[in-house]
This record gives structure tokens, sequence and C-alpha cells, in this order.
């Protein structure tokens, strides 16, 4: 259980988003700070939707053996909801840059690095995706103790988060070489991000649809 819930967080976590944030707040005046605080709005948001979604599904009883066609049910609705995102995605045109349109909000609001709007771009980033639910619900569904259910969700949240705190613990022990790698993979980042989105949704999306699927065919 806990392995296939890390495998979903750990493609969760390939967020092009949240690791361009991390190298803008480890290259401001305040790298540790911002970028601590960026870190405490991820881990927040990310633990709270994940105890919200674990509470609903349990008390909807889709842990119990008797559940076990509307579990798999939801799995394969999950997987084919990642994949229609990710087809979504492909067929979209990128639209070319347009110097007069005005920046997004997260654009806005990283612009002047500040604690404050560093912990909402935590909470904003990381409200739950398609890919985090999904990885909570392999939580969520499996007949787990509640000891085993913590683990589990420390170790999703951990990893779901890992693009800010891996920088920021590499920024800690070696504070140039970071920010200068940082600054020259955004480059790639920001020309690539559309393309990692596309293949986390298709490969997330063929895993648990597929596992919902075997479910269905085995129950």
């Amino acid at each position: 259980m806990i392995l296939q819930a890390a495998g979903l967080a750990l493609l969760a976590a390939l967020s092009p988003t949240a690791l361009l944030v991390a190298a803008v707040y480890l290259g401001s005046a305040r790298p540790r700070l911002i970028g601590a605080v960026y870190l405490a709005g991820a881990i927040i948001m990310s633990l709270v939707m994940g105890l919200v979604v674990i509470a609903i599904l349990r008390n909807t009883g889709l842990d119990q053996h008797s559940q076990r066609t509307p579990r798999y049910g939801l799995r394969l609705g999950l997987g084919l909801l990642m994949l229609i995102a990710g087809g979504v995605l492909a067929r979209r045109k990128p639209k070319p840059p347009d110097p007069d349109k005005k920046q997004g909000l997260v654009s806005r609001m990283i612009a002047d690095p500040a604690p404050r709007s560093a912990f909402a771009v935590g909470l904003l980033l990381f409200a739950p995706g398609i890919t985090f639910i999904a990885a909570v619900q392999v939580i969520a569904t499996s007949k787990a103790s509640l000891g085993l259910t913590a683990v589990a969700i420390v170790v999703v949240v951990v990893i779901n988060v890992a693009l800010v705190w891996l920088p920021l613990l590499l920024h800690l022990f070696a504070p140039s070489a970071t920010t200068r790698y940082l600054t020259a993979f955004n480059g790639w980042l920001r020309a690539n991000g559309n393309k990692i989105l596309i293949a986390v949704l298709i490969v997330g999306g063929a895993i648990v649809a597929g596992n919902g699927i075997f479910g269905l065919a085995g129950g």
C-alpha cells in the first residue's frame, strides 16, 4: 500500500511550477526564510487535504471488503480523468508569449518575495491535484491500521513536496551552486514544463486506471 501510494505521490511531486517558484525564492534576498515559509505552506496544504480525502473516503466505507467494486471503480474513474486531462493538454497548442498580457496570480505573488506571500503560494500551488488524490485514495481504501495510515500519509506528503524541501536542503549545504544550477534549469523547465505535466498525467492515469480495471476484473 505504501509503495503504491509513494509511487503516485512521486508523480504528483513532478511539478515544474513548484520547482520554478523554489528557484525564485532561493535566489531572493532572504532565501532560507522565504524557502522555509514556502515549504510550510506546501506541507500544511498537502497534509490537511490528504487527511480530508482519507476521512471522506473512509466514511463512505470504501476500505471495507464489501466495497471492493466501488473502490476499484473510483480508481478507474480517477485514472480516466488523468488520461483525459493529459490528452486535452497534449492536443492544446501552446500559446505564444504575449508581452502585453498581465501576469498570473502566482507570478505576481512571487515577484516580490516575502514570508506572507510565500506561505500563500505554498498553499495555492499544493492544493490537491488528481494525481495527489489518487495517491491518497490508495491509503484511504486500504484496510491499514491507524498507525500505518499515519506513516503512509506522512510519506506521501514528504514526497509530494520534495521539489520544495530538496532544493532548500541543498541550498543549506551549497547555496551558490544550488542557486546557479536552479537558475540554469529554469529555462529548460519553462520550455518543457507542459510536456512534463502531460507525461505525468498519462503515466499516472494509465497506472491508476489499470489498477482499477485489474481490481474490477478480479472481483
